[in-house]
């Protein structure tokens, strides 16, 4: 499977996303701090809408969600009809312009999008929707350090070729972080936050997670 596969895996987003559960928590109060409800708030890799759904709860109104999978998007438009949502044709570069956002969500997304080359183009083109002072907020899942994950990081090692990348037997690949890598990949941000937190996998596994609050370093003052 090549990289670019392997970080989009459509048929299984397509048929099986609109069935699984995410959990992942929104720090409302948090965001709050660097992004007003009057910011526009793009969810990149949106799914089903979730998110921008608890932010427009919370009077966030200018809000574009953006996903690969068609039944993704479909299923948010069906769930929110009032906030915007897109199929993202090439999610490496979004039909939005240069410094057009004020924020941007990366909820689960990650852990989806396995390859190194893949999670750096996406922050790329994150960095560069971002207007000055534009704020990225990422909620993902650590390595974890119980038997099940650390045996099949090890297997799939050999295969992907990072520890950390594995296959589930319903058909998907998915990654879990070294925080070195986190550190690696969001080097041209500014740290605003990080905080350990718990949640369920989509197929209901507890496990270590993280959300960080980032500003890229070169809109700070």
């Amino acid at each position: 499977m090549t990289e670019r596969r392997l970080d989009l895996q459509l048929d299984y987003w397509d048929r099986i996303g609109p069935t699984k559960p995410f959990a992942h928590p929104v720090n409302v109060d948090l965001f709050g701090r660097w992004v007003p409800p009057t910011s526009r708030v793009l969810d990149f890799g949106c799914g089903y809408g979730r998110v921008l759904g608890i932010l427009h709860s919370h009077g966030y109104r200018d809000l574009i969600g953006v996903d690969p999978a068609p039944a993704m998007i479909a299923a948010a438009r069906a769930a929110f009809p009032s906030i915007s949502f897109e199929v993202a044709q090439d999610y490496r570069r979004l039909a939005l312009p240069d410094a057009s956002v004020d924020a941007v969500l990366l909820f689960a997304v990650l852990t989806s999008v396995p390859s190194n080359e893949g999670q750096r183009a996406i922050v790329s083109e994150i960095t560069r929707l971002l207007r000055p002072g534009g704020v990225l907020y990422i909620s993902d899942m650590w390595l974890q350090t119980d038997d099940r994950n650390t045996r099949r990081y090890a297997e799939d090692e050999k295969k992907y070729g990072i520890y950390g990348v594995f296959d589930l037997e319903e058909g998907v690949t998915v990654r879990h972080h070294d925080p070195a890598w986190i550190e690696t990949l969001t080097a041209g941000y500014e740290v605003l936050a990080l905080e350990e937190i718990a949640v369920q996998t989509m197929n209901r596994h507890s496990v270590s997670a993280f959300q960080w609050i980032g500003r890229a370093s070169h809109f700070t003052t």
